[in-house]
């Protein structure tokens, strides 16, 4: 959990725990975070992070498969994008991924089978260890 929350950081949770569980767990959203366009019910997947109160663009993001909301409280992806098999559309919403970007990672793919780890994102042209570094909790192999 992070975001504005008053305790962020990792939470473990008993399967089929909801984003409302790890909200709790995370001593809830800090004062003047706006949950509305969180949402609550949907059940977690081990290894996610839930974002609460980010900026619009970073929050939209991490949101593009599926917690959709206003962009004010998210929950990130009900699932991490998967390297293996995202159009460029689904990893052109990836933060600091464009279309060019997203055809790079694409061609990475094509070249080597697959990816086999979300460490191989760093061999892709494009991607230095900052961009890495957002990337990581967003996608999968």
């Amino acid at each position: 959990m992070s975001g504005k929350v008053r305790r962020p950081g990792i939470q473990h949770l008993p399967s089929g725990s909801r984003v409302a569980d790890a909200l709790r767990a995370a001593g809830g959203a800090r004062e003047g975070a706006d949950v509305t366009g969180l949402n609550q019910a949907r059940v977690l997947t081990d290894g996610e992070q839930v974002l609460v109160g980010l900026p619009a663009a970073q929050s939209a993001a991490a949101g593009a498969e599926g917690n959709g909301g206003s962009g004010t409280a998210q929950a990130g992806p009900a699932a991490p994008v998967s390297l293996s098999t995202a159009t460029v559309e689904q990893l052109d919403t990836l933060p600091g991924v464009g279309p060019v970007l997203a055809q790079h990672i694409i061609d990475y793919r094509t070249e080597h089978g697959g990816y086999r780890s979300v460490d191989e994102l760093r061999e892709v042209d494009g991607i230095g260890d900052r961009r890495f570094a957002d990337l990581r909790p967003l996608v999968r192999p």
